[in-house]
């Protein structure tokens, strides 16, 4: 099929987010890294991220290699599946990798850095970290545009003038979503596991029993610590981040090819338009990330409000830009459509208002639970518990109504629920989780900008800097905590929206392998023993093929496994968290035994053998959650079938996704109660209080770092997978 011209915004695009990235990378490296003793503390953390990083990817790409052989097989022996998978899935892992690897390598540098920037001032110190933040943010947009753009082209080449070539094109691209899941969720709990283990070796040791302050030196965690912000909140948020991005544009683009697939001119445009709103998003992304600023001796709501202004502005615009752009590609229904892009833009903004709310000890809820922390860590742990509750409410009430208007005003509010539609509707949902991402590159640059700052802010503690610089990488530290937990409210909620558009290319999935099973001479007969046609069957005729609905044990059981699934993959990285936290805590209770002189600043900590725990740790406990998150569909598919496989997924989104809130939520409010304290608020530093918020700290470390934002991974790579085996599913019907 002809190409439209305006396709070629979308690698162009994507070629400008990698140049700027590299324009901010180069200009930070310009930046003075500072005295002697900073550069040589940042080298050790930038020496341990790399090493910790070189070691995962040799243990994923084993995985990668076997899932790929398994994936050739299906394809060239049991001819189940598409031939270009194995090779799709590849790349997704390559590109998902190297996101992280780009945005950790960009943040070892930056931290030194940021932290001698503030040494001048604090908007010095937030250009710097923030501009450093906007690289990991650009090289996603970038890389994840680029793969998709690379893609489109290769198999429109390949299938040009096929019957539903673009429907082939379509679901075949979404398997890179699988290789960009994988990778992802092995760097998210890999990198969790390593930086919980080391953050509360040093917090419950150093902080609690030693009484020394946070990042102190003398600790010796606190370069394993520093590590792990980079390789768990920087190179995993990377590539959870590029796979929440491009599942979006992917799943989308694969329901505008089966809802429009009795047109073929607007058929293609439908599939265009989400690529070409990433593509504008981009450079309205550029935009907002040079109005963020701010003025010295800013307060916490000023400095939210100078990140607020770039967002919000670049959402806005966007939101604009969206009309002009379904407008002039002549979508069906632009208006409407464009709505659903409005109205997951709006969610997006609400689920982090609500986050931030719920986070940030500029408002109650966290002040609560800082005050509690005067009846000890019991009341803290108590109220940070119950904070996280029932901060799920406006995200699920939010991601709802999101869900229920895109549907409506993609499909022009026709209620009649014909096959039409409902496929119109379904892409409504899927674009509006495009509106919610397309200006990722600036609200990523927000989350990324938050390690940085605490990196900084520990590169100042052991340098020893003056009081002021760490006053104010404290306050970017403070900050950071904030944007965090708002960037993962957007994934979750993102993951949500993207995760139901993948339900419906699940059922195209499972139509183009029977389809191809019939081909092969295959019959699928009903429950009355009439022969089934897919290729003419509506979703509505696969919903009563397979018996899909609540009345069917297999649907319930399946609901029943997805939601299990979640608790359980949270039990199994919380516990891996556990046992590797423990290790650590033993290893510095044992140097400041053995080693003469560490807490009187005479003696040297083996900085190296606590990284070294980590890192082990990491390795070893990431491999069975994560392949948890694979076998479960396929084990399912096969025992269960159709109808338990999309039980699954619907109960997998369900607990998942409030599951994930409870957790991020709950976690940044006890960090930011204890960062509350830490300003003088009810004693101050080394108070009874300020211990038992680094108790509440502690438990919320792998709340908010390893297990919380893992989820919105595993909901999508279930997804994912059950997409990439429907051949295997079918051939055990």
């Amino acid at each position: 099929m002809n190409i439209t011209p305006i396709f070629w915004l979308v690698p162009i695009a994507s070629i400008i987010a990698l140049g700027m990235a590299w324009y901010f990378f180069k200009q930070m490296m310009r930046e003075d890294e500072g005295t002697p003793r900073m550069c040589e503390i940042a080298a050790h953390v930038r020496k341990g991220a790399m090493a910790y990083l070189k070691q995962q990817y040799k243990v994923v790409l084993i995985v990668f290699i076997v899932l790929a052989i398994l994936f050739a097989f299906m394809a060239y022996v049991l001819h189940v599946q598409n031939p270009w998978v194995p090779f799709a899935f590849l790349t997704g892992g390559l590109f998902s990798g190297l996101s992280g690897f780009f945005g950790m390598k960009t943040a070892t540098y930056a931290s030194a850095r940021t932290a001698n920037a503030a040494r001048t001032g604090l908007n010095r110190g937030l250009k710097v970290a923030f501009r450093s933040g906007a690289v990991m943010g650009l090289t996603v947009v970038g890389l994840g545009l680029l793969d998709i753009a690379i893609w489109f082209l290769i198999l429109n080449s390949v299938y040009d003038g096929e019957a539903n070539a673009l429907i082939t094109i379509t679901t075949t691209m979404l398997t890179f979503g699988m290789g960009a899941s994988t990778q992802a969720l092995f760097a998210r709990v890999g990198g969790g596991i390593y930086t919980k283990a080391a953050d509360v070796g040093a917090d419950l040791v150093g902080k609690v029993e030693a009484n020394i302050p946070e990042d102190d030196p003398r600790n010796p965690a606190t370069i394993a610590d520093n590590v792990g912000d980079n390789v768990g909140d920087v190179a995993g948020m990377g590539a959870d981040l590029y796979e929440s991005y491009c599942g979006s544009i992917l799943s989308t683009a694969a329901l505008g090819a089966t809802a429009f697939a009795m047109n073929g001119d607007m058929q293609l445009k439908a599939v265009m338009a989400p690529m070409i709103i990433a593509a504008v998003g981009i450079f309205l992304s550029l935009f907002g990330i040079f109005l963020v600023k701010t003025r010295e001796g800013a307060t916490m709501k000023d400095l939210l409000h100078s990140l607020g202004l770039g967002t919000n502005i670049a959402s806005v615009l966007i939101a604009g830009a969206s009309f002009l752009i379904l407008y002039l590609l002549g979508i069906e229904n632009w208006l409407g459509v464009s709505f659903s892009v409005v109205t997951g833009l709006a969610a997006g903004v609400i689920i982090g208002q609500g986050t931030e709310y719920y986070t940030s000890h500029s408002y109650k809820p966290t002040q609560k639970i800082a005050e509690s922390s005067q009846t000890g860590a019991a009341t803290v742990i108590i109220k940070g518990i119950g904070t996280g509750m029932i901060s799920t409410m406006i995200p699920v009430v939010t991601i709802s109504v999101a869900i229920m208007l895109s549907f409506l005003c993609a499909n022009g509010f026709d209620m009649s629920m014909s096959a039409t539609s409902i496929s119109h509707g379904l892409y409504g949902i899927g674009i509006a989780a495009v509106g919610m991402l397309s200006t990722l590159g600036i609200t990523l640059a927000t989350d990324a900008y938050g390690p940085i700052a605490d990196n900084a802010g520990g590169n100042a503690e052991m340098s020893e800097l003056e009081p002021e610089v760490r006053k104010r990488t404290d306050a970017l530290d403070a900050l950071g905590n904030t944007t965090a937990a708002t960037g993962k409210g957007f994934a979750i909620g993102s993951a949500a929206l993207t995760a139901l558009a993948l339900l419906a290319s699940y059922v195209e999935e499972i139509k183009i392998a029977m389809v191809r099973a019939m081909n092969e001479g295959e019959k699928f007969l009903t429950a009355a023993g009439e022969v089934f046609n897919p290729e003419g069957a509506t979703m509505g005729d696969f919903m009563d093929f397979f018996q899909v609905n609540l009345m069917n044990p297999k649907v319930l059981v399946g609901a029943f496994i997805g939601a299990m699934a979640s608790f359980l993959f949270c039990g199994l990285t919380m516990g891996a968290v556990g046992r590797a936290a423990q290790s650590m805590v033993e290893e510095v209770r044992r140097q400041f035994r053995e080693i003469k002189g560490i807490l009187e600043g005479k003696g040297t900590p083996d900085y190296s053998r606590c990284v070294e725990i980590s890192t082990r740790s990491a390795q070893r406990e990431m491999i069975f959650p994560s392949l948890l998150a694979i076998l479960i569909p396929i084990i399912v598919g096969v025992v269960l079938g159709v109808g338990g496989v999309l039980g699954l997924l619907v109960g997998g989104l369900a607990s998942g996704f409030t599951l994930a809130v409870f957790m991020a939520n709950s976690g940044g409010a006890w960090d930011n109660a204890k960062k509350m304290v830490e300003e003088g608020n009810f004693g101050g530093k080394g108070s009874a209080c300020h211990k038992a918020t680094i108790v509440g700290d502690t438990v919320g470390d792998p709340f908010k770092d390893t297990s919380g934002p893992s989820l919105n991974i595993l909901i999508k790579l279930m997804s994912m997978v059950s997409i990439v085996m429907a051949g295997l599913t079918v051939a055990f019907l």
